[in-house]
């Protein structure tokens, strides 16, 4: 049992770990978006289309992981936690990249479309 939980808490981490670790670069679509904006906001462009990545990549792991959760404490089978995970996952993009850089963030996309 106890090398079970190990090796849990080891893929969870690992979970975690990874999107942080990775380089967040900008898509071409992105990256013509940074181009065709007013010189003083490219900068504000990158800045809060990097951090919308970053937030979406985030939330999928954190959305998954309490997904999963709420399955295993709801004593779900193994089916039902990974739908459940793949539920939270997706929720979690969604809120994580709708939440990303506020109101400033939003403005300056909006400017910059």
């Amino acid at each position: 049992m106890k090398m079970a939980k190990l090796a849990a808490g080891l893929a969870v981490l690992t979970l975690m770990v990874e999107p942080a670790a990775a380089a967040t670069t900008l898509s071409a679509k992105d990256r013509a978006r940074v181009a065709r904006a007013a010189p003083r906001d490219r900068d504000d462009v990158r800045y809060c289309l990097l951090k919308r990545k970053k937030d979406a990549r985030k939330g999928t792991v954190i959305g998954a992981a309490g997904g999963a959760g709420a399955g295993v404490i709801a004593g779900g089978s193994v089916g039902e936690t990974l739908l459940a995970g793949a539920a939270g996952a997706v929720a979690g993009n969604l809120i994580g990249r709708g939440q990303a850089g506020g109101e400033a963030c939003d403005r300056v996309l909006e400017r910059n479309p």
